[in-house]
């Protein structure tokens, strides 16, 4: 048997492996499991941002807290100002200054206020992504068990198509046989195709003649497109 033949026949074996590949992909306890693991990975960052969210808007109130303090007391300093003072305008000045300051006031317990409200959500927030992953920590262990009887379930064809793919691959050039696997990695498939009635790739790609010419015989080119391997029926 030529070296294309067995190529086809390793490619028609293959495919056989590639189905039981995509069917354990798309079930349902593969889908659980990497949204699963996708989450719990996820989850620990999630907290971490949350942690520091928390302690930002802490020290944010904490500053404002201590502004406000501040300008509280220096407004009681103004009130207790003798107003007979003979300096009017010291007064006028600093009855100025303690409306100034009053308005700053207002301004910073909104901005208390909001970051409280921040700080409460913030909380609850937290509460709730805690609650999922602990959830999720607890769920996990199933899916995963699920998951791996899933695969088990399979493992006795996977082995037997995998030993069938061992004889014919011996037979098949070592080179040949691992361009063959490195495309099968990148997702190419079929990996052969025959050369289309309009004698162009199955993707649409025409060759030349000289490429075509190599094809007499049971040979095989390249498609620089697709990359597949192309050969004529």
């Amino acid at each position: 048997m030529s070296v294309l033949n067995e190529l086809l026949e390793y490619q028609k074996v293959d495919a056989e492996l590639r189905k039981i590949e995509q069917e354990i992909a798309g079930s349902e306890e593969r889908k659980k499991y990497v949204q699963a693991k996708k989450f719990m990975e996820n989850a620990a960052q999630k907290l971490e941002a949350q942690d520091k969210r928390a302690v930002d808007l802490r020290n944010s109130v904490q500053q404002l807290t201590l502004r406000y303090k501040e300008i509280k007391e220096t407004i009681a300093e103004y009130a207790s100002l003798d107003e007979n003072t003979e300096d009017g305008g010291q007064i006028s000045y600093y009855k100025r200054s303690a409306q100034s300051l009053a308005d700053s006031l207002r301004a910073l317990k909104g901005e208390i206020n909001k970051l409280v409200s921040e700080i409460e959500s913030a909380c609850e927030e937290y509460k709730k992504m805690k609650e999922q992953t602990i959830s999720m920590q607890k769920q996990s262990k199933d899916i995963n068990e699920k998951y791996k009887e899933m695969k088990k379930s399979r493992a006795g064809e996977v082995e037997k198509i995998g030993k069938e793919l061992e004889k014919i691959g011996a037979k098949i050039p070592a080179e040949t046989l691992e361009k063959y696997k490195t495309k099968r990695k990148e997702r190419i498939f079929p990996i052969l195709a025959p050369l289309t009635p309009q004698e162009r790739c199955i993707c649409g790609m025409d060759f030349s003649i000289a490429e075509k010419g190599k094809l007499s015989g049971g040979g095989v080119i390249e498609c620089e497109h697709c990359r597949r391997f192309i050969y004529k029926q």
